[in-house]
């Protein structure tokens, strides 16, 4: 099974596909139609969508990531 996670950020209109295997994060088109186009709307009215992913941290910088961010 190919490891892939659709990613939205906050404050951004944008949708991102992050490849897990291949080390690869790359824009996705914006989805006019189903299921993720429905998500995607959700999500710009501030709806926090999340599906078969148990952990995501937005973080500032990867040295937030080193320095224990989680741990305060």
């Amino acid at each position: 099974m190919a490891r892939i996670v659709v990613i939205g950020l906050p404050d951004e209109k944008g949708l991102w596909v992050a490849d897990i295997d291949a080390g690869t994060i790359t824009p996705l088109q914006t989805p006019v139609s189903g299921a993720l186009k429905e998500a995607d709307d959700l999500r710009a009215g501030g709806a926090v969508i999340v599906k078969n992913v148990n952990l995501a941290v937005g973080v500032s910088s990867t040295k937030a990531v080193a320095g224990g961010f989680l741990e305060g």
